[in-house]
């Protein structure tokens, strides 16, 4: 059995293929500061990466990683940590500060002139850090540390410079800056810190378990401070995440709840849906919807909302737009001012049905663009709901899979272009 663990622990033993860790220092301690071309390539980097993030481009924001020198500092501290080198640590520090300075700055800056300042999904996924993020950095950074000290360095450190993720979330907090968002800037400092902390935290322990010598000899209750420092990091870091990660749980599965409710409930077959929102962080959380003809009686409404308990969505009010269409009212005001004024029915019915017609071939217009312009859409209908005092015209477009998210943005700024209005909103037909 003891042959059988000696061999498992030599198979598994980090000490073979180990660099000198002479040369290894050398390299951590070059690739720590922030001077002259190191500083312009961040400078650089972060630009890139806010493009990426404004464009909700992935692969922009993922060559931005790869790029960036941000890890060189926060490996140091936590080579610094494990040798009780504190000049190290300090000097990790100090330029760690100065590169997130300089990241702020430059990404606030443009994001500040930037034209488009819409919130896209990749921004979004940067403002809730979670326990998986905590996770991914802790274990990136175990790879990107075996990765330095090894002789052949391979190929995990690109890899763990796009899983780690350090950019995206300083251009999300620049981002946050420019426009007053602090809830965008908040969050996205805290995914900032964890990635740091928890590949400073990775670094620490593989120095300690591949013994790299002690520079500063310290009496053990330097040691255990040290130590406790760090658990109190740790637990500062972890407990947050953890919250974020339960609420990011609870809500993907009030969501699943919600699409069983509105399956089940409201049929395609007899309803056609044509607005949908829920609001998961209001109190009591609401699930606003809107359908094409479907008129509800209040006691309808009030038995549909009873309903909710039995799919489990406790504190819950569902809301039911019911504003006619523009065309509708306009029709009806139009026949209630013929009405009154006693004009001519043969003339109000002719410019009732003129109305119509140039509505209807305006749609069909709109509906053939749009599919010369976007060949993956099928077919394309157009109405629209008041909502308070303006009308949001209400795309429904058929195709086999959902639009991806660059293409349904240049869609909608089409479409709010050619029918001229501030907002449009688009959803696939079932």
């Amino acid at each position: 059995m003891n042959k059988i663990i000696r061999k498992f622990l030599n198979f598994i033993d980090l000490q073979k293929g180990e660099e000198d860790q002479r040369k290894v220092l050398e390299n951590i301690i070059a690739n720590i500061s922030f001077r002259g071309s190191n500083l312009w390539i961040l400078a650089c980097a972060i630009v890139i990466a806010s493009v990426g993030l404004n464009v909700n481009s992935t692969a922009v924001i993922i060559g931005a990683m790869l790029i960036s020198p941000l890890m060189g500092p926060i490996v140091g501290a936590g080579f610094g940590l494990g040798m009780y080198d504190f000049e190290l640590v300090k000097k990790s520090i100090k330029n760690l500060a100065i590169a997130t300075i300089v990241s702020l700055i430059v990404s606030t800056l443009y994001f500040y002139i930037s034209p488009f300042k819409e919130v896209q999904s990749e921004l979004l996924a940067r403002t809730s850090p979670n326990i998986y993020d905590v996770l991914i950095a802790f274990f990136g950074g175990l790879v990107g540390v075996i990765a330095v000290t090894r002789v052949e360095k391979g190929n995990p450190i690109p890899g763990v410079a796009i899983a780690t993720a350090l950019m995206p979330p300083l251009c999300t907090a620049g981002y946050g800056l420019a426009t007053g968002n602090y809830l965008f800037f908040g969050g996205a400092l805290y995914l900032y810190t964890i990635n740091c902390v928890f590949i400073c935290i990775a670094t620490f322990i593989i120095v300690k378990y591949l013994n790299y010598p002690i520079v500063k000899q310290i009496d053990l209750k330097r040691q255990k401070q040290v130590k406790q420092g760090i658990t109190a990091l740790l637990i500062i870091m972890i407990v947050p995440s953890v919250y974020f990660a339960y609420r990011l749980f609870d809500e993907k599965k009030y969501k699943q709840r919600t699409e069983a409710f509105i399956e089940n409930e409201f049929p395609q077959k007899d309803f056609t849906l044509i607005y949908k929102k829920t609001d998961y962080n209001s109190n009591p959380k609401i699930i606003e919807l809107a359908f094409l003809a479907k008129k509800f009686n209040p006691l309808e409404i009030k038995t549909l909302n009873q309903k909710l308990k039995d799919y489990d969505l406790l504190n819950t009010q569902l809301l039911i737009k019911q504003d006619t269409f523009d065309l509708k009212n306009d029709i009806l005001n139009t026949i209630d001012n013929h009405k009154k004024t006693g004009d001519n029915k043969d003339q109000l019915i002719l410019n009732l049905q003129k109305k119509i017609a140039d509505y209807q071939s305006n749609n069909i217009k709109v509906s053939k663009e749009s599919i010369l312009l976007f060949p993956e859409i099928k077919t394309l209908s157009i109405t629209q709901y008041s909502s308070k005092d303006k009308s949001i015209p209400v795309i429904l477009y058929k195709s086999e899979k959902e639009l991806d998210s660059k293409s349904k943005t240049k869609l909608i700024l089409w479409l709010k272009q050619r029918l001229e209005k501030d907002s449009v909103e688009v959803y696939k037909q079932q």
